[in-house]
């Protein structure tokens, strides 16, 4: 199961950060809103290596049938693989080259309140909470816990769905082979 999980999850790994690394530099040209599209699109296309990893662990390993718990699990570590790549990508680019990020975002998420027609009171306000989360989003592991919270919701689902389509048990394969 471990080669099985690390092979699918580094080449998702790989994946997300290859788009990280090409899409970073152009964030401003593409915006905060397309940019979250272009995100989880690419976790999306990344994580069907999640499915392709069940399959290859039923079918090499498994001998042609996977339990649901088993293939969830299988898919569950590839995810979270696949995941670490992503946040380790995003630690080394948000400590040096995109260091201003966190002072992009509290400026667009404040302009888009007061493009909503939010009160003074209430911008100001949003304005403290933005200060608290980018003191907090400057240490480290909060950074990294965070950023590991993107990606891995989209990997259970899809870890889900795939451990569910591809689960077998030993007496529907003999059945089917038969």
């Amino acid at each position: 199961m471990k080669k099985t999980v690390l092979t699918f999850g580094l080449a998702a790994g790989a994946f997300l950060s290859a788009v990280m690394l090409a899409t970073i530099p152009f964030h401003d040209a593409i915006g905060w809103d397309r940019s979250m599209l272009v995100g989880y699109t690419t976790m999306v296309l990344a994580f069907l290596m999640i499915f392709f990893g069940v399959r290859a662990y039923r079918d090499k390993i498994g001998g042609g049938t996977v339990r649901f718990g088993r293939g969830l699990a299988v898919g569950v570590l590839i995810g979270a693989v696949a995941s670490l790549c992503y946040v380790a990508t995003w630690e080394v680019l948000y400590f040096t080259v995109a260091s201003d990020y966190m002072v992009k975002y509290q400026a667009h998420m404040l302009d888009k309140a007061r493009a909503n027609g939010e009160s003074d009171d209430a911008i100001a306000q949003k304005k403290v909470e933005m200060e608290r989360f980018a003191t907090l989003y400057g240490n480290p592991a909060i950074n990294a816990g965070m950023t590991f919270l993107e990606p891995m919701p989209v990997a259970l689902i899809v870890a889900f769905v795939s451990a569910g389509v591809l689960s077998r048990r030993r007496k529907v394969a003999e059945a089917r082979a038969a």
